[in-house]
């Protein structure tokens, strides 16, 4: 058993990391930038990286230990197994996992009970628990999936704009703050767009709720059809999940998303027990632990 622990939480706009004794007990945490290890590899390892760095400083742990370390890395893209051979093969620990950031937000949220989250942040995901069974739906990434996501809404807005430009589209306050934002031209909407990362788009996000609280056309056209694949997706994993399993709404999006998504899913949705980061170490403790009286 390595003398710490550490856990991983890498999102499309920031990677949080913790570090931790043996028992799991957290002693120091720390954040960095993005860590999407689909679209950035090597940014989520700068940022893996420097978000450790900073939990042990915080814990007061020189970071040579670092290399001595076990880690459990919970990000999106868990699924491809390029871009993990990628990452895996480049992490600066001694022992390394890579997970779903899904199945860290679960077992932060619901423990080791059973039941669902839903994550809506810069992507999408949503995991179910039952009778030991875990199941993924979505987590595919921006290119072919993330319905309902803060990248998904930048990119629509983004749309909007340039539809407002050539007047097939009515003008909103929305769309007429992001033009001119990027001075009405849109040129520079396509230029940004042509090297945009997901979490680049999901910067936008924020702004489409904020219009849609002004009852602004556009903003609510574009939450309500997001809002819509949400439901559709929460009524799968009502399928999927027991019937008196819980269901937690986690990311930056889930609050706002809130007064769009049907009652029916409103009504069962409960408040986590903690974040995704205490589920990453709390995971990390479990598994590099076994590891080791497998191995004594």
């Amino acid at each position: 058993m390595p003398d710490f622990i550490v856990g991983i939480d890498g999102g499309g706009t920031s990677c949080r990391a913790a570090v931790a004794a043996r028992d799991g007990v957290i002693l120091g945490r720390g954040k960095s930038g993005a860590a999407n290890i689909l679209t950035d590899p090597d940014t989520a390892l700068a940022n893996i990286l420097a978000a450790t760095q900073a939990a042990f400083h915080e814990a007061g742990v020189e970071a040579q230990h670092i290399a001595s370390s076990a880690a459990l890395v919970g990000v999106a893209g868990h699924n491809v197994g390029e871009a993990v051979h990628y990452v895996r093969a480049r992490l600066p620990f001694a022992r390394a996992a890579i997970e779903s950031d899904g199945l860290i937000a679960l077992q932060g949220a619901l423990g080791d009970r059973d039941g669902a989250v839903g994550i809506l942040g810069t992507g999408t995901l949503y995991i179910i628990r039952h009778a030991e069974t875990v199941r993924y739906l979505g987590g595919w990434g921006f290119a072919v999936g993330d319905l309902g996501s803060g990248a998904r809404l930048g990119h629509a807005a983004l749309q909007e704009c340039l539809l407002a430009h050539d007047g097939i589209h009515e003008e909103t306050a929305l769309t007429r703050t992001l033009l001119d934002e990027f001075g009405r031209d849109p040129g520079r909407i396509v230029e940004f767009a042509r090297a945009a990362h997901p979490g680049d788009f999901g910067r936008y996000a924020p702004a489409v709720f904020e219009h849609a609280e002004s009852h602004d056309a556009t903003a609510l056209s574009i939450i309500r059809t997001a809002a819509a694949t949400i439901d559709v997706a929460l009524d799968t994993v009502a399928k999927l999940a027991g019937p008196d399993d819980g269901l937690c709404l986690l990311g930056g999006l889930a609050r706002l998303y809130s007064p769009y998504i049907a009652e029916r899913h409103r009504s069962r949705v409960g408040q986590p027990l903690a974040d995704a980061l205490t589920g990453a170490v709390a995971l990390a403790a479990a598994r590099f632990a076994a590891a080791a009286e497998a191995t004594s």
